[in-house]
Parts: structure tokens; C-alpha cells; sequence
């Protein structure tokens, strides 16, 4: 994107992250492998977009990068600060500038806080303002977000699950933060308003300067608003880089599998079979070598027995795979297709050109 600055504000070096979920029959104890080895970095001013199946990781990931769990192992880096090192009364310093989106709407929220309150409360925790100072501004970041000011004084309950979200945007909104991480934000909504509600970040990122790490499934929507993307499988990334090259040209038969699955709304349009053999692996015992080798298409003795690194294929995009050449060679590019990508644009514009004309024809508060 134009403007880009690529200097790095959120990093993770070797993150992982085990949970103990019982113990083996010599008493060794069993642990679930969330996370497993993540590096990565997020430029400052940049929308990274982190995707893949349920279940493979990425919203512990997101947790991780903010401290609201603690890393089993790796460090995570804000601003050139070890976060992971710092004792609680810094941490609860730092927050302000960190800030999370929660997947779901519902139970986010506290129900016994009115709107008003579950707003101001990041502001009064950090010490911002006098009591008027709140108010005004609470009644400013509802209005930002598509709300009338007058919410303030009512309570969760009384909302949709779309309104929900965009007070608890306003929330993370409220400390003025550096980083907004979205855990999945729009997937618990209906398509027109998640449509709505992603508008809404891309245009909250262009006002706040923010930096955004989205959590998300929906790959097409992802394309138009994400600068690079990183696609993880069973604890682990698999390939991460510029988000039109990735698209273009995935080199990990993972993500070619991924943008395959992609419903095309077209009757005519023709794609490649995904091929795709078997479950995902269990996290308790993940396979040895290439995690993705007990379902890729393109595996061989190699794959079983050595784990690929994540290495540098071109400048900026990284693939963790043996066969990223062959995927190369062969052409087999899973770009997704004109009219899904057209159909999601689409999508975005319909809803943000409705969303202004709602705006434009509310009355005045």
C-alpha cells in the first residue's frame, strides 16, 4: 500500500503455547500444542491478516501477541520491549496502547455494565480525563462507530449482535490505542453486517493511524483489506507474505487448499478439486516431519521424517514446505478466482455505500 511503513512496532520469536489436558499411563503429563514455534512480525501502520482451519491456532496466537495468556515458551516484542518480561503494573501500562476485539459480541460484554460504563472503563483505568471528559468522549466514540450517543445509558441486552460488536470496538477504541488485534470480529455476524463492521476497521485504521492483526475465515474479504497474510496449520505457520503475492502464487499445497475451498457465486466459473485426503492431525500428537504431510497431495518420505523450515522463497514471502519449487514449476497457482474476488468487493461497497446513506439520513443527536 502506498504510504507503508515498514518498520516492525509487534513481534514473536519462537511463541508456543501447551496445555496440560490430563496424564499418559507412566504418568507423563499430556498437553495440547496450540501453538508451536510461531515467528512473525507486524509493521507498524499495516493490516496482517492470520487464517486457517478451526482449531489450528490462531486465536491463541492472537491472545499470545497481547499477553492475555502467558506463552509457554518465545518471547513477543512491542516497541523493541520483551512484554512477556514485564511485571503486572507495567503490563497494565502498556495495554492502553494494545488493544483486543473479542469473536464473539455476546459474552464480551459485561451485562450488569450500561454502554456508557463498559466504554469508560479503559479510559478510567488509565487515568484519562476528568468524569465530563468520559462522558463526551464516550458519547463521540459511539457516534464513531455508528451508534447514537443516547446508548450510553442502556445495556447490552437491548442491542443486536451487530451493534454489540461496535461497542466493543468503541471499548478498544477508548484508550487510544497503537495495535488493535481482532480475534474473528465479523465471524459471529450475519454476511451484511459483517460486510458493515469490516468497513468500519478499515476505515477506524485510515483515522487512528492503528496497526491491525485480524483473525478471520473469510479469504476473499481478506485479499481487499489485509497488506500480508500468514496461514497457519496445526500450531505452526505454513506460509506468511505480501498478501497479492501469496494469493497469487501460494507455494504451500495448504494454502492452494485453503483459497481452492472458496465458493465461487458463479455457475460458469470452473475451479480445481481440492485435494485434500483425511482429518486434521490431533494437537495432543502432532505427526512428525511436515505436519501437513498425513493430507497433502504432494507428499513423499521426506515430508514424514524432516519438518521443512520456514524459509525465504522470494522477498517477504516465507513457506515452510519441501515442495514449494514443484508448486512453483508446476504453475498451479490458487488464485482465487475473478468472480469471487469481484463478488466480495462487491460485497464491501454495497453495504458501506448503504451503511453511508443510513448515516447520512439519521437525525441529529
Amino acid at each position: 500500500m502506498s504510504g507503508e511503513r515498514h518498520d516492525v512496532i509487534l513481534e514473536a520469536r519462537g511463541l508456543a503455547k501447551r496445555f496440560p489436558v490430563g496424564w499418559k499411563l507412566f504418568g507423563e503429563r499430556q498437553s495440547v500444542r496450540a501453538v508451536d514455534g510461531v515467528s512473525l512480525k507486524v509493521r507498524r501502520g499495516e493490516t496482517l491478516a492470520v487464517v486457517g482451519e478451526s482449531g489450528c491456532g490462531k486465536s491463541t496466537l492472537a491472545r499470545l501477541l497481547l499477553r492475555l495468556i502467558e506463552p509457554s515458551e518465545g518471547e513477543v516484542f512491542y516497541g523493541g520491549r520483551d512484554i512477556a518480561a514485564l511485571p503486572k503494573g507495567e503490563m497494565r501500562r502498556l495495554r492502553k496502547d494494545l488493544q483486543f476485539i473479542f469473536q464473539d459480541p455476546f459474552s464480551s460484554l459485561n451485562p450488569r455494565m450500561s454502554v456508557g460504563a463498559i466504554i469508560g472503563e479503559p479510559m478510567r483505568v488509565h487515568g484519562l480525563g476528568d468524569a465530563a471528559w468520559r462522558r463526551a468522549e464516550v458519547s463521540r466514540l459511539l457516534t464513531r462507530v455508528g451508534l447514537r450517543a443516547e446508548f450510553a445509558d442502556r445495556y447490552p441486552h437491548e442491542f443486536s449482535g451487530g451493534q454489540r460488536q461496535r461497542i466493543g470496538i468503541a471499548r478498544a477504541l477508548a484508550s487510544g490505542p497503537k495495535v488493535l488485534i481482532g480475534d474473528e470480529p465479523v465471524s459471529a455476524l450475519d454476511v451484511s453486517i459483517q460486510a458493515q463492521v469490516i468497513n468500519l476497521l478499515e476505515d477506524l485504521k485510515q483515522e487512528y493511524d492503528l496497526t491491525l492483526v485480524l483473525i478471520a475465515h473469510d479469504l476473499a474479504v481478506i485479499r481487499h483489506m489485509s497488506d500480508r497474510v500468514a496461514v497457519m496449520y496445526l500450531g505452526e505457520i505454513v506460509e506468511q507474505g505480501e498478501t497479492d503475492a501469496v494469493y497469487a502464487a501460494p507455494r504451500h499445497p495448504y494454502t492452494r487448499a485453503l483459497m481452492q475451498a472458496i465458493p465461487i457465486p458463479s455457475p460458469r466459473a470452473r475451479k480445481a478439486a481440492v485435494q485434500l485426503a483425511g482429518d486434521v492431525p490431533s494437537p495432543l500428537a502432532p505427526p512428525p516431519g511436515c505436519r501437513f504431510h498425513t493430507r497433502c497431495p504432494l507428499a513423499d518420505g521426506r515430508c514424514s521424517t524432516v519438518h521443512p523450515p520456514l524459509q525465504e522463497v522470494e522477498p517477504g514471502h516465507h513457506v515452510a514446505c519441501h515442495h514449494w519449487q514443484r508448486m512453483a514449476a508446476e504453475g498451479q497457482a490458487a488464485l482465487i478466482e475473478p468472480e469471487a474476488s469481484q463478488a466480495a468487493r462487491h460485497r464491501l461497497s454495497l453495504y458501506r455505500d448503504r451503511s453511508e446513506r443510513q448515516q447520512n439520513s439519521r437525525p441529529a443527536t
